[in-house]
């Protein structure tokens, strides 16, 4: 009896044990499979390179074992609406810093945004941060058109004024004739600037060289690079056949050059297409009334084609110009 008891007494000992280890196998699992792994940490920083259209945000993410991805939120409300690129950042466990690039902002407005990693342990939101974007500086730039304009015709100044602030806003024309000694004086009257901030000044009868500047009215004033508007002299020119003999063929050449440019050279140029004219002759603006000064030469003329008066002026006033193409046969 004694070893029958002791038998059994092993044999059920035996089966305890064997059941309380599987038991705590089971438990260890069912505990394991409840611990889930911890969600990123992140925090949401500063900005750099701050700018009217542009920003760098920046922050840091612990990826706290696990493979993690995060983005940049930001908007122009706590509702944010836009989003950088998903970036990943590792599976490491130290705080990485991070940095990402926005452009397409706009000038002179406030803008929310944070930082929001996600791995398999969740999804972690920074703290929401603001930053605003700086205004535009307002600059001014102008043209003439057309430039040079010919002596008697009427052009115009023409520009935009960029920047924050650019629309709706009153410019004024100023102006220096040549020899630029007078300093500059308002012409007309004020324009106002367009809903792109263009504007326009139209100009008639400009007499000589002169230059030009366009200025704001009110603050912040601004005051645009200087344009020389220059003037070329009106030129017209004529021929006429005087005779012809075993010499060749002799043509009186002749026109009128406006404004006066008395002692201006005059040059007679047969135009070769593809090729450089050839000069044919010459002669000198003389005195003619007080606003038309005159030409006149006689001309041998070696080739027929089509021909040029050439007036070359020198005294800073106005420009040199061609007259219109005329057919010597």
């Amino acid at each position: 009896m004694a070893q029958s008891g002791g038998s059994i007494s092993a044999s059920w000992l035996i089966g305890v044990l064997m059941a309380v280890a599987t038991f705590g196998l089971q438990a260890s699992s069912a505990v394991a499979a409840t611990v889930r792994p911890h969600p990123p940490g992140v925090v949401t920083g500063g900005v750099s390179s701050l700018a009217s259209s542009s920003v760098v945000l920046r922050g840091a993410v612990n990826p706290q074992g696990q493979a993690t991805n995060y983005v940049f939120q930001y908007g122009t409300s706590a509702a944010y609406g836009s989003q950088t690129p998903l970036t990943p950042v590792g599976s490491g466990s130290a705080t990485v810093k991070v940095t990402q690039a926005v452009v397409g902002l706009r000038p002179n407005t406030t803008y929310h945004y944070r930082i929001l990693a996600t791995s398999a342990g969740g999804a972690t939101p920074g703290t929401g941060r603001t930053f605003t974007t700086p205004k535009v500086p307002l600059s001014l730039q102008i043209a003439g058109v057309p430039n040079p304009v010919l002596f008697g015709n009427p052009f115009s100044v023409q520009g935009a004024l960029s920047g924050t602030g650019s629309t709706a806003r009153p410019v004024a024309l100023q102006f220096n004739p040549f020899p630029y000694l007078a300093g500059f004086k308002t012409l007309g009257n004020p324009e106002v600037t367009s809903s792109t901030g263009a504007f326009s000044f139209p100009i008639v009868g400009l007499s000589s060289n002169t230059q030009f500047r366009v200025i704001t009215t009110s603050a912040p004033f601004i005051t645009s690079p200087v344009l020389v508007e220059n003037v070329a002299v009106r030129v017209t020119f004529h021929a006429h056949r005087v005779h012809r003999s075993r010499r060749g063929r002799f043509y009186r050449m002749y026109g009128t050059v406006a404004p006066a440019e008395v002692g201006a050279r005059v040059g007679f140029q047969l135009l070769r297409p593809g090729s450089r004219s050839v000069n044919e002759g010459g002669a000198f603006v003389r005195s003619g009334t007080s606003t038309v000064s005159r030409f006149s030469t006689v001309v041998r003329v070696r080739h027929r084609g089509v021909y040029q008066a050439l007036v070359q002026v020198a005294d800073g006033s106005h420009v040199s110009a061609y007259s219109a193409p005329l057919r010597i046969r």
